[in-house]
């Protein structure tokens, strides 16, 4: 496989979407029935609880939790309708979602506290910028943005503006005139930011986006009037769709679909909003899993451990915690043919265009600390930097790189807004919690002496009973029965042992017969 092509695999349970340039997987795209992200999504929130001191607010939106709204995250609104009876949902002022791809970014405003700008009781429009991640609730933005293939619409708004990833000025200036005329005559209330997909749109591709938006914008409003709060007034498009308006651009040679039903209907969408791709879609029905036949499935599996391997004989060590991501390289079997320096460079070099792959595919975001091996040459440390920058350029999500620390480290974030492919797929093992390693049968063996001590030193009785994992009783029969012996001579009484197959290494009772 050559080029970029996307591959989509869609059950009734699940749709999965793969982005494969050179045949090599970069992204992985994952959406389940019974867990759809909320990303986009807006809602008729209710505030239940502000908190001055994080200059933040607690807003019910409907879910299991309820979502965190940031002072920074509020619209400015008029002080005498705070005054009053507060905005309705319809009335609530709205405007961009800072950063993102070609979504422009709000007016500078002074901010005031949470209390001036919400109250418990009240009722919002929000907008979820962050699915539910661990244990923290949605994030929420009253900066309403509605995207089409071509636009995002700003409601409320007199920006507008044209995507920076668009650089040719000629081009610029063609949409930028095109966009304002359409604003003045369709939505003049209204702002728009231009997207990337749009470089090779015409004035009739621009036009319909706007007429369609703006319609989006006035029914989402009259529902939301009636509606009572906790209620979702409009969801965006599902994966497959969404994938289609938001990643594929010229560069896209072709789109395999594993699904008849859910290539009629990427047809008739494709038909209708995007015809240029209409030619790049095909169905694929073979017999073989079509994430097998490009070796997706493996790429999968392989993106879910903690170590990736390098072509050189080094490798990658991913650590994912929940405050940061920490990346660690090393030579490992790679020796290089010259100097130390030299080796080290071109393991460094390898590396970063490695994990500029693996922070795509892996979804990893927030902050994210990689512990290059040490460079001594300046020119070399440079090197490695630009190729780590020149790895994340096609990457669809926000990204910013320092420079190496003195400490030797490269500190860099990468904008989150979904959970990592890890937490998508895995859940923390019940066995270590999450931990990753175990206590040891020898200290778990010296634990339960402790306890055995402890507990003939309360209870009187004739016999005690150990219950515990195979590997700490044959430790306990084998290596330690010396000391079990002598151990049984000061309590005085006999110690039984039985095996519990279910029990971990960690677990055990000591049970007074």
């Amino acid at each position: 496989m050559t080029g970029t092509e996307i591959l989509m695999n869609v059950t009734p349970q699940e749709s999965r979407v793969a982005l494969v340039e050179n045949g090599v997987l970069t992204e992985l795209h994952l959406e389940r029935a019974r867990r759809r992200g909320i990303v986009g999504n807006i809602y008729k929130g209710r505030v239940v609880r502000v908190l001055p001191g994080m200059d933040a607010a607690f807003v019910d939106i409907g879910l299991e939790r309820t979502a965190f709204l940031h002072a920074s995250d509020v619209a400015p609104v008029e002080r005498e309708e705070l005054n009053g009876n507060g905005p309705s949902a319809s009335d609530a002022p709205a405007a961009p979602v800072a950063g993102g791809n070609g979504t422009g970014t709000p007016a500078p405003v002074v901010r005031e506290g949470i209390r001036e700008l919400l109250r418990e009781g009240q009722e919002v429009l929000v907008q979820a910028v962050k699915d539910p991640l661990g244990s923290k609730g949605a994030r929420l933005t009253t900066y309403i943005t509605l995207p089409s293939r071509n636009l995002v619409l700003m409601p409320n708004q007199s920006n507008v503006g044209v995507s920076t990833r668009i650089e040719d000025e000629g081009v610029r200036a063609r949409l930028r005139a095109s966009i304002e005329q359409l604003r003045d005559e369709l939505a003049p209330q209204h702002g728009f930011i231009v997207r990337t997909a749009a470089e090779l749109a015409d004035h009739e591709a621009m036009y319909n986006d706007t007429a369609f938006l703006k319609k989006v914008w006035d029914t989402l409003q009259e529902q939301a009037v009636g509606a009572p709060p906790g209620t979702e007034v409009y969801a965006d498009l599902p994966l497959v769709e969404r994938i289609l308006r938001d990643m594929v651009g010229g560069d896209i040679e072709r789109i395999r679909i594993d699904s008849r039903e859910t290539y009629q209907k990427v047809c008739g969408f494709v038909e209708r909003y995007l015809p240029e791709l209409i030619g790049r879609i095909e169905h694929y029905p073979g017999e073989r899993p079509i994430f097998d036949l490009f070796n997706v499935e493996e790429e999968i599996h392989r993106a879910l451990e903690r170590k990736v391997e390098l072509k050189s004989g080094g490798y990658l060590i991913f650590d994912q915690t929940e405050a940061m991501t920490t990346v660690d390289i090393n030579t490992g079997g790679f020796v290089g043919h010259r100097k130390l320096e030299e080796t080290i460079f071109k393991t460094n070099l390898e590396a970063a265009q490695a994990i500029g792959r693996q922070l795509r595919l892996r979804n990893l975001g927030g902050i994210i600390i990689i512990d290059f091996i040490d460079m001594q040459d300046d020119e070399h440390k440079r090197q490695v930097i630009r190729a780590l920058e020149k790895a994340l350029e096609r990457d669809h999500v926000k990204t910013q790189t320092c420079d190496v620390s003195p400490l030797g480290l490269v500190e860099m974030t990468r904008k989150r807004t979904r959970e990592s492919l890890e937490h998508q797929m895995c859940e923390p093992c019940q066995v270590c919690s999450g931990r990753g390693y175990l206590k040891s049968a020898e200290t778990v063996c010296y634990e339960l002496f402790r306890e055995i001590l402890r507990e003939v030193r309360q209870y009187d009785a004739r016999e005690l009973r150990v219950l515990a994992s195979q590997n700490v009783i044959d430790l306990l029969l084998d290596e330690e029965s010396a000391s079990l012996a002598e151990l049984q001579s000061f309590v005085g009484i006999p110690i039984r042992f039985q095996v519990e197959t279910l029990y971990t290494q960690e677990q055990f009772d000591v049970v007074f017969v």
